[in-house]
């Protein structure tokens, strides 16, 4: 018990005479940190990554495909023309037959007035970005064994078997060009009336989209609709169903309506004026 009181009282005098615990005088312990630097050669470690002199330290970054000194990717290979303007090719979102379904059976698209894209967009469920080179939506061909309903639709693009879906149960389908700014006043028709300014005219197709939008095979808006009629005939035997008579059908009326190849909107003349806080329409006065 004697050797255990000296032992503390040893201690006790041991740490009166230590200098007290402060920032200043604690240190690692031995060995226990090691230097990474090699030395004043290679760098010697200390620049964080930052380069050695010039652009390298300023962040001054180098350009996309540059390597260094070398031939670059691009052109090291061999050019292929298949991408040639891919960055100006437009493009058509897809809406499948499916998905128009659903629409339709959840009371967001009114089979009883024609369907455009207008009529999509305002669905609250699809969008058009026409910044994008987005010309559009395209009908495809998933769900079509499921497809039932009997509509009026315009679309940019459309497969024969589509064609024939929409067909068979009574159906019309037509396919159309918008140039990019009547697809803006389109995605978002609200926007632009509230702009107070009169609905332009819609631009024709260019060069390499007329023979799409000319033929009766398409279905296009610029087509004969004589020629229509007889495709409507040679689609039906092909696919084996018989072509429902729209003379007979009592919404005879929507089924055949269809917009002028400079119109915008169903109903609505380009150079109206629309006023939606007085809901009123200012027509062109007749010369």
């Amino acid at each position: 018990m004697a050797h255990l009181r000296e032992s503390t009282d040893k201690a006790l005098k041991l740490l009166r005479t230590l200098p007290r615990v402060q920032i200043g005088n604690l240190r690692p312990n031995p060995n226990s940190k090691q230097n990474d630097k090699r030395g004043r050669a290679q760098h010697g470690g200390d620049k964080h990554g930052a380069g050695n002199k010039g652009s390298g330290q300023r962040q001054n970054f180098m350009r996309l495909g540059y390597e260094t000194g070398n031939q670059p990717f691009y052109l090291r290979f061999p050019y292929e023309p298949y991408y040639k303007g891919h960055h100006m090719r437009r493009e058509y979102p897809p809406i499948s037959m499916l998905q128009l379904q659903v629409l339709i059976d959840t009371n967001r698209i009114d089979i009883s007035q024609p369907i455009d894209i207008a009529t999509l967009c305002n669905s609250g469920l699809m969008s058009l970005k026409p910044a994008e080179l987005q010309y559009g939506f395209q009908l495809t061909d998933d769900g079509l064994d499921n497809f039932k309903a009997k509509i009026n639709i315009e679309v940019q693009h459309a497969s024969e078997a589509v064609i024939a879906a929409v067909e068979r149960n009574g159906g019309v389908i037509r396919t159309a060009y918008y140039d990019p700014r009547s697809l803006h006043i389109l995605s978002n028709p609200k926007k632009w009336f509230e702009k107070g300014l009169p609905i332009p005219q819609r631009m024709l197709p260019p060069q390499d989209a007329v023979e799409y939008y000319t033929d009766a095979k398409n279905r296009g808006y610029l087509a004969n609709p004589e020629e229509i009629s007889k495709e409507r005939l040679v689609l039906a035997q092909k696919y084996g169903y018989e072509l429902p008579r729209i003379e007979d059908d009592a919404n005879y009326k929507m089924l055949t309506a269809a917009k002028d190849a400079r119109q915008l909107f169903h109903g609505l003349e380009p150079g109206w004026l629309i006023n939606l806080v007085d809901k009123t329409i200012v027509k062109l006065k007749a010369t």
